[in-house]
C-alpha cells in the first residue's frame, strides 16, 4: 500500500454529482484528512477562479491544478501568481478553424478566463465531430463528460500536478488520486494510488488501484475513509 502524503481530486462528476452539485460527503471527508495533516489538491478542467473558489470553499491545501493542466497556482507560491504551463497558440488557430467547420458549436461562457485552452457545452455537437474537424492542428480534444476541451497536447493533469506537489514537497507516487472521467486518466496514470468513482469512464476503471462502489462524491468520501482516515 502507498504511504499517502496527499490526495488530488477531480471536480466535476468527481465531488460533484451528475448536475454539477458539490457533494457533501466529500466536503466532509476532505476537510476530516485535512485535520488529520494530509492536504488535497484540486485537479480540474475548470478555470482557475472556479478551482480556487472551490478549494478555498471546500476547506482543501495544497493547490490546484486548472484547465487540464495548463497552469497551477498555490497559495503563498510565484508571488500568488498562477503559473501558466500550457500555450494557447496552437489552440487559438484550431479553435478559429472549429467555428467555420462547426458554426453551430455553443462556446462555453468561461472561455473568457481561459488562459491555455477552448472549451465548448456538448448539447449539440460529438467530441469525435471536434476531434475531426482539428485533427491538423498539434492540440489534443478532452471529454470531461460536461464539456469538450481542446488543449495543449504538452501538458496534461499529472505532469501539471507532479510540478504543484513539487512547491510541497511531496512526491507524485504518495498522492492518492480520485477521477471519473477521460481527462483525469493521466493524472491518475502518474500517481502513487489510483481510485476511480464508480460512475467513472472505463478506461478509468481499468487502470485504477481501487474501484469505489459508490459514485460521485461519495465514492471519494468512500475513498478516503478507506485509505486515508482508516475507517
Amino acid at each position: 500500500m502507498v504511504n499517502i502524503e496527499a490526495i488530488a481530486v477531480d471536480i466535476d462528476g468527481t465531488i460533484t454529482d451528475g448536475h454539477r452539485r458539490l457533494c457533501i460527503s466529500a466536503m466532509k471527508a476532505i476537510r476530516e484528512a485535512e485535520d488529520c495533516g494530509i492536504p488535497t489538491a484540486i485537479v480540474t478542467g475548470n478555470v482557475a477562479n472556479f478551482a480556487y473558489a472551490a478549494e478555498v470553499f471546500i476547506g482543501s491545501s495544497a493547490g490546484i491544478v486548472f484547465e487540464n493542466g495548463g497552469g497551477i497556482f498555490k497559495e503563498g507560491e510565484n508571488n500568488n501568481e498562477i503559473l501558466v504551463l500550457g500555450d494557447k497558440t496552437e489552440v487559438d488557430k484550431a479553435h478559429n478553424h472549429l467555428l467555420e467547420e462547426i458554426p453551430h458549436i455553443m462556446v462555453s461562457s468561461d472561455n473568457q478566463f481561459r488562459v491555455s485552452e477552448k472549451c465548448y457545452y456538448k448539447d449539440n455537437v460529438k467530441r469525435d465531430e471536434v476531434a475531426k474537424a482539428v485533427e491538423d492542428y498539434n492540440v489534443k480534444v478532452y471529454d470531461s463528460g460536461f464539456a469538450l476541451h481542446i488543449t495543449d497536447p504538452d501538458v496534461n493533469k499529472g505532469t501539471s500536478l507532479e510540478k504543484l506537489l513539487k512547491w510541497s514537497n511531496i512526491p507524485i507516487d504518495n498522492v492518492m488520486a480520485i477521477g471519473d472521467s477521460e481527462n483525469d486518466i493521466e493524472f491518475l496514470k502518474h500517481s502513487g494510488f489510483k481510485v476511480a468513482v464508480a460512475n467513472s469512464d472505463l478506461r478509468l476503471k481499468d487502470i485504477a488501484d481501487y474501484n469505489c462502489s459508490r459514485k460521485y462524491g461519495d465514492g471519494v468520501s468512500e475513498a478516503i475513509h478507506k485509505f486515508v482516515l482508516n475507517d
